[in-house]
């Protein structure tokens, strides 16, 4: 069988673990201190899914400081799905989801399927009962109705929490997200 290639875009604000999802995914580690990525960073990761579908995953990691927007465009030509991403301990990041979709809807030339990914589940677990980070925490429910909302845009979408340091969910966030670009294409 013939593999298929998916251009992917992992998007979302500076910081929120965008770069930790794809080390954690391609097996490389985790590693806790910050370093930003300028423009884009590249990968690709082969799969196999049910049903005999053998795809390649071509993975743009985008940096997701403002001043990184100009050079961003261009990544997105040709992406078939998106991994949109918030921190769930740092709220201004998921109220920036849909400027990231509309970002990349507006790029794409196309509204593409999106798997939006709350993570950090493991550092909201540490900071839900400290009153001043419960400001900033993003719940499991209101991740999912933004994802349903999504949806309700005419696109394929899903929703998963994710930790990249532990590695909860993150094989699981891409796999959905191939899956859903499946779907989009009428293969499944």
């Amino acid at each position: 069988m013939v593999t298929a290639l998916f251009k992917v875009v992992l998007m979302g604000d500076g910081s929120v673990g965008k770069t930790s999802l794809r080390r954690t995914y391609m097996g490389e580690g985790f590693k806790a201190q910050y370093m930003i990525t300028i423009g884009a960073d590249f990968a690709v990761k082969k799969m196999s899914l049910a049903g005999g579908h053998d795809v390649s995953i071509q993975i743009w990691d985008l940096a997701g400081q403002e001043h990184f927007k100009s050079v961003r465009s261009t990544f997105y030509k040709g992406a078939q799905g998106a991994l949109a991403v918030y921190s769930t301990v740092e709220r201004s990041s998921f109220d920036n989801i849909s400027e990231w979709l509309e970002e990349c809807w507006g790029n794409a030339g196309k509204k593409i399927p999106i798997v939006l990914i709350g993570n950090k589940t493991d550092l909201r677990d540490q900071f839900k009962d400290n009153p001043v980070m419960q400001q900033t925490i993003v719940t499991t429910e209101e991740g999912q109705k933004l994802a349903d909302d999504i949806a309700k845009m005419g696109t394929h979408t899903s929703f998963i929490e994710t930790s990249a340091k532990t590695g909860q969910n993150v094989e699981a966030s891409f796999l959905e997200l191939a899956i859903k670009i499946l779907e989009a294409g009428g293969l499944v």
